[in-house]
């Protein structure tokens, strides 16, 4: 699966490697093209994700605040909600285009 913001990519990984969260489909930090990323400073906790790190990416020569966000060290009562480790995957904004 792709995602792309602008025409540029930002992530590509198989869909077996993709874990799916409250509708949202995070890919595996091996699978961004990371120089397009910046940690930002915006602050959120999710109740039972835990701490976020938002990331301004930049596609086509512009930073799009916030456009991406992580559960660097989920609470670990989330893997089993899940299902699966999630730690450090990386789910965007409603903007980016995920296609297969």
């Amino acid at each position: 699966m792709k995602a792309t913001h602008h025409d540029t990519v930002l992530a590509e990984a198989p869909e077996s490697d993709l874990i799916k969260i409250e509708g949202n489909w995070y890919f595996p930090p091996s699978s961004l093209s990371s120089e397009l990323f910046t940690e930002s400073p915006t602050p959120y906790t999710c109740p039972w994700k835990g701490e976020a790190q938002y990331f301004t990416v930049t596609t086509g020569g512009e930073p799009q605040k916030d456009l991406a966000w992580s559960y660097p060290t989920p609470y670990p009562t989330a893997f089993d909600r899940v299902g699966k480790d999630f730690s450090g995957y990386v789910a965007f904004d409603r903007s980016v285009t995920i296609t297969d």
